[in-house]
């Protein structure tokens, strides 16, 4: 099956050549107008693929025993979508639910990629004077609460990384756990991105940038990182942060799923559902639970970006965004390097600040 994205370069797409013309036109312009992420046009690319494949099928101008993947929409017309009606929107959501098998939440991501392609046709291309998909519902969806690692369990996380490029990974797990960044902006980091005032310079979604300030522990971490990343003799890509110890290319957003992966493995956290997404989803609770930060300053922080909530932190200050970040839980622990096994008298690895205490819970 073809896609919208390239493995190797996440932020180039194909051509949408397997789909009508104003299809290409809309993903287009949810790229380039509205700014949407690779990823996100992808999910809207598929998504009307299918719902135009399977219209295909509904009409009947198609054998039922074509695959699904073999149906050709190139020439699906402005007449065809047009004369869309709402119940074989209806039908369709039906579809995916008996027989894709499809949960809740992605069925509502469906039925909003075609709400979102119609509503494009209907309020800024103005080819529709009735929008089918407007008073479609959506599916209930039951809310989940974001799984997060405790307090406890994210000190064993940073106690117990072991690697051959301990600095690195220490590192991406100590920005993961205080600065709750995604993977793609981790991943995207330059050298040049971090700054002596103590910021470090994000690209997020849609490609927009964001400062965030860094605690104590960010700081020592990247200190740390800069010198043995001096030290590496193939040094490919000199503007990335974190680069491979082998190859010196810039690691890429599944090698760090593997490292962080690796590190839970090591801290006795694997097999309980916890991933890079969810160091973020940690540090937005620990921030929130533990550090009483400010909602508003945290969204800022995690780079939540909507037209409704962007205006609502716009009066906030630096100040405000420094001190959210110094109140991490994790803003003080210092990790180092544990000694290697073969070593006669491991030494201690945890650094507690002057006059504070890391208290851990038995069990």
């Amino acid at each position: 099956m073809s896609t919208y994205i390239d493995s190797r370069h996440p932020n180039r797409h194909g051509d949408y050549q397997d789909c009508p013309e104003l299809v290409i036109e809309y993903l287009q312009y949810i790229e380039t107008i509205r700014g949407l992420s690779p990823r996100t046009v992808n999910g809207y690319y598929i998504d009307l693929r299918t719902f135009f494949r399977f219209l295909m099928r509904l009409r009947g101008l198609v054998s039922d025993d074509t695959p699904m993947e073999e149906i050709d929409i190139r020439k699906i017309d402005l007449a065809m979508i047009q004369s869309v009606a709402t119940n074989e929107i209806y039908e369709f959501m039906h579809y995916v639910t008996r027989e894709r098998d499809n949960s809740a939440n992605t069925r509502a991501r469906k039925l909003s990629s075609v709400k979102g392609f119609y509503k494009y046709l209907t309020n800024k291309r103005k080819l529709f004077e009735n929008n089918p998909a407007e008073d479609v519902d959506a599916p209930a969806q039951k809310k989940r609460m974001p799984k997060y690692l405790s307090l406890n369990e994210s000190i064993e996380l940073l106690k117990n990384i072991q690697s051959d490029f301990y600095e690195r990974d220490y590192c991406i797990i100590t920005l993961f756990l205080n600065c709750g960044m995604r993977l793609s902006e981790l991943v995207n980091i330059n050298i040049t991105d971090i700054h002596e005032d103590g910021t470090i310079r994000i690209i997020g979604k849609g490609d927009k940038e964001r400062l965030v300030y860094l605690n104590d522990a960010c700081i020592s971490a990247l200190q740390r990182l800069c010198e043995e990343r001096a030290k590496l003799p193939n040094l490919q890509d000199k503007k990335a942060l974190f680069v491979s110890g082998k190859t010196g290319k810039r690691l890429s957003a599944r090698r760090v799923q593997q490292i962080v992966d690796g590190c839970l493995k090591t801290a006795g956290l694997s097999g309980k559902g916890y991933s890079t997404h969810k160091l973020r989803h940690t540090a937005a609770t620990m921030m929130y639970q533990e550090g009483h930060v400010d909602m508003l300053a945290l969204k800022e922080i995690l780079g939540h970006a909507n037209t409704s909530t962007t205006e609502i932190y716009t009066h906030l200050g630096a100040p405000q965004l420094r001190q959210a970040a110094e109140a991490s839980p994790f803003a003080k622990l210092n990790f180092e390097k544990k000694a290697n096994s073969s070593d006669k008298k491991p030494r201690q690895t945890a650094h507690a600040p002057k006059n504070q205490e890391v208290q851990e819970e038995e069990g």
